[in-house]
């Protein structure tokens, strides 16, 4: 019986089917994505930042660079038809040590030290280390830095680099500012550096080419170049010969009598050119980075506010006699004190003239009844328009920044309020407004606009005049005379005589003014600002001049410590100008 064989046909069962298809899938879809993956990074590329990668391209195959510009200088007026330069850009070296690369540091140490002004044991502790840099010095000039090269010691570099320098030092240094630091960037700051710092800097340029792979330019290829614009040239109004007298008078003043601060302006009164503008204590603008107190660098003459005491008393005459109210020759009972509202108001000596007085004797004597006496007769309204009216409450137009004072007690119902501010307490000014209320007592009834800069000059010559307005009539030329008569009383026969100039007639007020306490109500009886304000030669004036000097710790009175400073400084303009005596 023949033997029966089975067929061997392998059948795979359902499952390994369904794998099979399964990794055929996964493997379309891996490739699906990794083509949606390719072509989204490829859109994104070529497409969404294409600007990018394009700059990057052309980054690769060229260069570009910044051309810096020259910062401008700062000039001073000098002897007639010359110019005395006060900041300007100088080239300077950089001494850096990179220690370990310093083989013998002893022997370097002996070499170096007396070249960069440094000891030998303080020079050796600097480059003592294995840093791989050490600043040594940042002022060396090139003949110092030829010497150190020299020397030919190892890990010793040197590099040059523009710096700011400050020729005359201390010399109107809170006008001129300085070039400082603001993160990276070097900046003007303060004074004239700081609010002019555009048209000091100018505009850098620019130059971008093309290169071939081993970076050489391609000369054939576009190039980019926008040349920079160097700074403007600053030329200031400020005498240097009157500056360096104000600032050396205002100095020994401020020291004899142990004060705080002080100032000095002077000013030309028909013209509004500020001639001098000091202030003490000053800064070297080369070394700004040793002041500690940071008030240093403020201007006090623009933002310096203060109560301005019996100064003002000549703004109060001036209303009452310009609305005719007062004539010099008016007079009122002084009986030492006046009550106002609950108020009882006294003269510094209430005990002293007393009886009829004239408006004379209020000057001279500076009788705080008499200044309430004259405003009471034009009225608060009017006595408030005539204060605005002289530049009080609002900022000088002044190319420096400046406070414009507080005068919210003449907004406050009350006529104590009014009474007080008549003799210069309650309200605060600063020494450039007391300038500005003055001129028309010096020049026939305008108010001039004090100005600090003569002219900009820009680097092809151009010069750009600073526009000087005339100034507002604000009150009659005969209530100018009139006042400046009696300005003149005071310094003949008041509190002024030691602003006195032999042969000269000065016109001039006296102001003591009190402190008051910055954490309470009231004013502090151990503080005191003492100021003088006049102008001269009084038939023709050359000079309008504020000294401010405050806290003086010796004496009480400004006729101790303002006035005679104001003499001294106008002795010597009056000298300078070369203005004859007009009497014995």
């Amino acid at each position: 019986m023949p033997t029966s064989r089975s067929n061997n046909i392998a059948i795979n069962p359902p499952g390994v089917k369904n794998s099979y298809n399964l990794r055929i899938f996964l493997l379309l879809l891996a490739l699906a994505l990794f083509i949606f993956i390719l072509g989204a990074r490829l859109f994104m590329v070529q497409v969404v930042n294409h600007k990018y990668y394009e700059s990057l391209a052309a980054n690769q195959r060229g260069f570009s660079t910044t051309i810096d510009s020259k910062r401008g200088d700062i000039y001073l007026a000098g002897s007639p038809g010359s110019t005395v330069l006060v900041a300007t850009t100088i080239s300077k070296n950089m001494v850096y040590a990179i220690p370990k690369e310093i083989t013998d540091k002893e022997q370097a140490a002996n070499k170096l030290a007396g070249h960069l002004g440094l000891s030998t044991k303080d020079l050796l502790a600097k480059i003592s280390g294995n840093g791989s840099y050490v600043p040594l010095t940042k002022d060396m000039t090139d003949e110092q830095a030829k010497a150190i090269e020299s020397l030919k010691v190892k890990g010793i570099y040197i590099q040059a680099q523009e710096a700011r320098f400050y020729p005359e030092s201390n010399l109107a240094s809170q006008v001129v500012g300085f070039l400082g630091y603001k993160g990276n960037d070097r900046v003007g700051q303060y004074g004239i550096e700081g609010n002019y710092n555009d048209e000091l800097t100018g505009r850098k340029g620019s130059l971008g080419a093309e290169t071939d792979s081993r970076g050489r330019l391609i000369t054939v290829a576009s190039r980019n170049f926008v040349p920079a614009r160097n700074g403007d040239d600053i030329y200031l109004t400020l005498d240097s010969a009157i500056q360096y007298k104000a600032e050396e008078v205002l100095a020994r003043t401020v020291k004899d009598h142990g004060a705080d601060n002080g100032s000095v302006t002077v000013i030309n009164p028909k013209t509004g050119a500020v001639l001098a503008l000091a202030n003490y204590p000053s800064f070297d603008a080369n070394n700004y980075g040793k002041v500690k107190d940071l008030s240093i660098f403020a201007n006090q003459v623009a933002a310096g506010d203060y109560e301005p005491g019996s100064i003002f008393k000549a703004v109060t005459l001036a209303a009452a006699i310009n609305e005719g109210k007062v004539t010099p020759d008016s007079t009122y009972n002084n009986t030492g004190s006046i009550q106002v509202d609950d108020k009882i108001i006294k003269n510094s000596s209430p005990a002293d003239f007393l009886g009829d007085q004239s408006m004379i004797r209020v000057l001279d004597e500076s009788l705080n009844t008499g200044a309430v006496f004259a405003q009471q007769q034009i009225g608060n309204d009017k006595f408030r328009e005539y204060v605005k009216k002289l530049g009080f409450g609002q900022a000088v137009n002044f190319e420096l920044p400046n406070h414009g004072g507080n005068l919210d007690n003449l907004n406050k119902k009350g006529d104590v309020f009014f009474a007080t501010a008549s003799f210069g307490q309650g309200i605060s000014v600063t020494p450039l407004q007391i300038i500005q209320a003055y001129s028309p007592f010096a020049n026939g009834g305008q108010l001039v606009r004090p100005y600090i800069i003569d002219r900009i000059v820009q680097p092809n010559g151009d010069e750009i005049k600073t526009d000087h307005d005339p100034g507002d009539q604000v009150i009659d030329a005969k209530t100018a005379s009139t006042i400046s008569a009696m300005l003149v009383d005071v310094v003949e026969n008041g509190h002024g005589k030691r602003a006195a100039v032999k042969g000269y007639y000065i016109a001039g007020k006296t102001g003591t003014a009190q402190v008051a306490f910055t954490d309470r109500s009231g004013y502090d009886p151990n503080r005191n600002i003492g100021s003088f304000v006049g102008f001269g030669p009084v038939d023709d004036p050359q000079f309008l001049m504020l000294v401010r000097i405050d806290n003086p710790k010796d004496v009480k009175f400004a006729e101790s410590t303002a006035a005679p400073a104001f003499g001294q400084i106008a002795q010597f303009i009056l000298n300078y100008f070369q203005v004859p005596p007009s009497r014995q």
